[in-house]
């Protein structure tokens, strides 16, 4: 259990930048800060997918509340206006907020103690809000005034006639549909109702400020509802895009926390993976994709499943995705989900190539990106290893693979082909095809054009991954060619990479033969994946200049402080953002890559003495503590490459809860003591 205490939520500036997320494995959630003030135009009580796991909207931003007892009014919301005006300041009342199952709050004002529960209901757009009174010595009411801004979850709303101001109230349920599409039922038990609409204005975001976003929004209220409560009393509130008339809130919660338990069946690792695997879970949405032309037909109009990137603004990308299956799906045993997302993709592959991303709006897939189909071969390899599933492997995937590997000889989009060198090129001008795929208009901010490090490991691994498998088939001799070319490709590579000065792997070749000499993680994957192309020495070595120049206890950097190119904090406007993005900032996933390279070479020692386990242990017990910043229980996206490394970005980021996920349950590393560190607090406004 994660919890927060009375003196941290009081202090405004600290408390307002650690968040809470449910989700609802729809693409949608519930979401704001620890003390219910909403700082992004993405924080919602209520944001429903209506397309899942796309078509997201800000349906109900808050539900603010207010206790009233006896000629005293105390309101427990909290929000930020234009001007930075904190109007109520309802979190000076919080005693304590906790993140376990659910997040949970405690109040504590004129004698009463009021304890709230947010859960969101898996498969639905629905949340349930328990207030149970633990302690008051007399009877009081409690006010619920509810925020609708009834938008796509990237806009923000603006005071007009555009919002639906009509709703009915009958029997303790309240029904609105405020885009005239979208209906909104929020039921709360035993309540009476005031209709009274009226804009509130000048809502403030200070993230999106930071962000150099606009941030500021008006919402509507339609009105109050009142119900009375004493001590024992439990009133449950639902809010849903379905009717919510005869439905039971608290079997709906108690069905919620036993699914959620489920998940921690079998694991015995201690908190830490178990703050983890309900992170992970938060990532494992429903999609039903379109399979393109080339789709094996058994594999074609298939129930899917994908991976939401980050929330709270991405959708689901190939790479992310296929990164992220082992530590979200297979290192909790959620086999059948893993291979619900490997049979849908595989039904999208075109060209040789895994969709980069699915759009929002339910546009065709693109397919720029070179890495994200390689990384799919790493997931299916790991998916055979932790289930024996030959025939899935074999009879579905393997075809796929198949098509794949003889696109990438002949050569398929954006100029990805195999060379003479038995290498893999990739890039054409004005494209972004690896994991560094920042690009600002016609800026492409880390180009990469050539042969790019790690997408050399990881051809490697995808030919001997498909041989491995063609060997399973029974195919041996297709296998042992397959196996020439990859051994062609390391010999190439093991000639080619090695920067003697540096002593360490370029980080790029480019279309004209010229070696890029700056240092950067990605030649980690030389070494950490199945098939490593890099070893001893000069694996020892590659792990030195990375302890030194790029890890940090929450990830790696991308750059080391004294390149020219170092950006320290990540912030300001898109384009000064965008140019940052893989310019020095801390990257929480590669935790991964870099926990595997230790664990196997054993030449490396650290400059703390530490090699092997000890030292995956101390780097895990160092990054612990984020677990109770950002967003509580879960991994933030990036961080400032400059200490004390504040987290940014996306605050759940799928890759880094997975990657951090999979080495804990792998290297069996949950024992990592927690190392209790004190952090100064980082102002956005």
């Amino acid at each position: 259990m994660l919890t927060l205490t009375k003196p941290f939520l009081q202090d405004y500036s600290l408390a307002s930048q650690h968040e809470w997320l449910e989700t609802n494995g729809l693409g949608g959630w519930s979401g704001s800060t620890v003390i219910g003030a909403n700082t992004r135009r993405y924080h919602g009580l209520l944001v429903a997918a209506v397309a899942p796991p796309t078509g997201r909207m800000v349906l109900l931003s808050k539900l603010d509340e207010a206790i009233v007892a006896g000629d005293n009014r105390f309101e427990l919301g909290v929000n930020l206006y234009a001007g930075n005006t904190i109007h109520p300041r309802g979190h000076e009342y919080i005693d304590c907020f906790r993140k376990d199952i659910f997040p949970e709050w405690e109040y504590e004002v004129a004698g009463i103690r009021l304890k709230k529960t947010i859960a969101m209901i898996h498969g639905e757009n629905t949340i349930v809000i328990n207030y149970e009174v633990l302690k008051a010595a007399k009877p009081f009411t409690i006010e619920l005034r509810p925020f609708i801004a009834a938008r796509d979850y990237h806009a923000l709303a603006r005071q007009g006639n555009h919002l639906h101001w009509d709703a009915t109230f009958s029997q303790g349920i309240f029904h609105n549909k405020p885009d005239g599409e979208t209906d909104l039922f929020i039921s709360i038990p035993g309540s009476s109702y005031r209709h009274n609409p009226c804009w509130h204005y000048n809502f403030q975001y200070s993230a999106e400020q930071y962000r150099g976003l606009d941030c500021n929004e008006d919402l509507l209220n339609h009105g109050i509802f009142s119900v009375g409560l004493k001590q024992g009393d439990l009133l449950q509130v639902m809010v849903s895009t379905r009717d919510t008339a005869g439905r039971n809130p608290n079997g709906l919660l108690t069905s919620e926390s036993t699914r959620r338990k489920l998940l921690l069946t079998d694991l015995r690792d201690g908190e830490l993976t178990k703050q983890l695997a309900l992170a992970a879970d938060q990532f494992i949405v429903k999609r039903q994709i379109r399979p393109a032309a080339s789709a094996p037909q058994e594999i074609k109009n298939t129930d899917g499943a994908t991976i939401i990137a980050g929330y709270h603004w991405f959708t689901d990308w190939g790479r992310d995705t296929m990164i992220s299956i082992p530590g979200l799906c297979l290192s909790t045993g959620r086999f059948d989900e893993a291979k619900k997302i490997l049979r849908a993709f595989a039904a999208n592959v075109s060209m040789g190539l895994l969709p980069n991303r699915f759009p929002d709006i339910g546009e065709e897939p693109e397919y720029n990106n070179v890495d994200g189909t390689l990384w799919y071969f790493i997931a299916n390899f790991h998916y055979l290893k932790a289930t024996g599933d030959r025939e899935f492997i074999l009879e579905e995937i393997l075809p796929v693979l198949k098509e794949i590997i003889d696109w990438h000889f002949r050569g398929t989009r954006y100029n990805i082909k195999v060379d003479a060198d038995s290498l893999l090129f990739a890039g054409e001008q004005g494209q972004q095809l690896t994991w560094m795929d920042a690009r600002i208009g016609d800026w492409v901010v880390t180009p990469r054009m050539g042969k790019p490090v790690e997408v050399q490991a990881l051809w490697y691994n995808a030919l001997r991954i498909f041989a491995q498998f063609l060997d399973i088939n029974g195919q041996e001799r297709d296998a042992a060619l397959v196996n020439i070319s990859a051994q062609k490709a390391r010999d190439s590579f093991n000639t080619l990479y090695w920067n003697a000065k540096g002593n360490y792997l370029y980080d790029n070749i480019d279309e004209n033969g010229i070696a890029d000499s700056t240092l950067r993680p990605n030649q980690l994957f030389a070494i950490s994946l199945p098939f490593a192309l890099l070893g001893g020495e000069r694996a020892a070595a590659v792990l030195k200049v990375i302890e030194e120049k790029l890890y940090t206890t929450v990830g790696l950097r991308t750059l080391p402080a004294e390149d020219e190119r170092y950006v320290a904090v990540y912030g300001g406007d898109q384009r000064t953002r965008d140019g940052a993005y893989h310019q020095g900032t801390v990257w929480s996933w590669l935790l991964g890559a870099y926990i595997d390279a230790i664990m196997v070479e054993p030449g490396f020692v650290g400059r703390d003495g530490l090699s092997g386990k000890k030292k995956a242990l101390k780097i895990i017990s160092d990054f612990k503590y984020h677990l109770k910043e950002a967003c509580i229980g879960s991994v933030s996206e990036i961080f400032d490459a400059d200490a004390p490394h504040h987290p940014r970005g996306c605050v759940a980021q799928a890759w880094g809860v997975a990657e951090i996920l999979r080495v804990v349950k792998k290297y069996k590393l949950s024992e990592a003591k927690i190392v209790h560190k004190e952090k100064p607090a980082f102002i956005l406004l």
